[in-house]
């Protein structure tokens, strides 16, 4: 399948009005669930890779407004990875002690570790999205000089060089918009209402919300024209029709760690990488001690204060 149509890697490349959030890429539903089930075992072969690897990190992160279908994407998408190789996490209103650190303090905490893959349900984009809605960090505890009229424009710079500093350090950044229109978001509402299984999922804060409808489309193009980079691309997801929304995502997701698969250009066993992390992080460490293992087994009876000494001795080499 061809995404480039839905990424965005340069100002001015999207355009919320013109954006058709119905498409389905010309398959049945059918195909794609196939599709997507072809892919969910891909990403599944190329995780084992990329974990073994241990040199990159790979950050997904998804915006959408609310019940656009970013959970069902995550549950769905990345059924099939392995979560000792995955961080989820999910930014919500900031905290007292978050407030009072700059807005990225809280994400640096959250980011992947090497070999890993990072999932932001929500994120630091939050701070030109909701924030910008309502004019939030006028209640926060920031000078003035930060509050002045090029308050967006320089938030929105601060995050492209945080994505630029976070791909020259490793971590792929993918960003993903879930763009759902106005008249699904009310039916998805309505089901969330009269179906009792689903009414966990629906809060009055949501229509308050739907209320900035406007606003918060105005905020999503700017944020997606502003921050978008060819290292660290937005892809504009049409959201209307799930099944097609998770076909693309995994999609994408394959794209990229195809990009970061170390096995790229020539076939190499998933087994054979995590042999060599297996060797690196376990049996390396271990070789100092080599030295009293022969000890011992030369001198079987060797006195107390010796075997003690030699031990230690290997303990601080260890530290050191």
């Amino acid at each position: 399948m061809n995404t480039n149509p839905y990424r965005v890697t340069k100002k001015g490349g999207f355009s919320i009005a013109a954006f058709d959030t119905c498409q389905d890429g010309g398959l049945s539903k059918d195909k794609g669930l196939a599709l997507l089930e072809k892919n969910v075992k891909k990403m599944a072969e190329l995780q084992d890779r990329f974990y073994a690897q241990d040199r990159d990190a790979l950050l997904l992160i998804f915006q959408a407004m609310d019940s656009a279908g970013k959970d069902g994407a995550v549950k769905h998408v990345m059924s099939g990875l392995n979560p000792q190789g995955v961080q989820v996490y999910s930014f919500k209103q900031p905290s007292a002690e978050e407030l009072d650190h700059d807005y990225l303090w809280r994400i640096h905490r959250r980011l992947p570790e090497r070999g890993n893959i990072g999932i932001f349900n929500r994120s630091y984009y939050e701070e030109v999205l909701v924030a910008k809605v309502h004019n939030l960090p006028y209640t926060q505890k920031l000078p003035a000089r930060c509050l002045d009229g090029r308050l967006w424009e320089r938030r929105y710079r601060q995050i492209r060089d945080f994505e630029a500093y976070l791909t020259e350090n490793g971590v792929t950044v993918v960003k993903f918009f879930l763009d759902i229109s106005k008249d699904e978001q009310r039916r998805r509402f309505l089901s969330r209402i009269d179906t009792p299984a689903k009414n966990w999922k629906f809060s009055s804060s949501d229509i308050t919300e739907r209320g900035h409808w406007e606003d918060y489309m105005q905020a999503y193009e700017e944020a997606v024209n502003a921050t978008a980079a060819k290292e660290a691309p937005w892809y504009v997801i049409p959201a209307d029709k799930k099944w097609f929304a998770r076909l693309l995502i995994s999609e994408i997701v394959v794209h990229h760690l195809e990009k970061l698969d170390p096995a790229s250009g020539r076939r190499v066993p998933a087994g054979q990488w995590l042999y060599q992390r297996i060797v690196r992080e376990l049996i390396v460490p271990l070789l100092p001690l080599i030295p009293v293992v022969i000890l011992l087994m030369l001198e079987p009876h060797m006195s107390g204060i010796v075997l003690t000494t030699a031990i230690c001795g290997t303990i601080l080499l260890l530290g050191g």
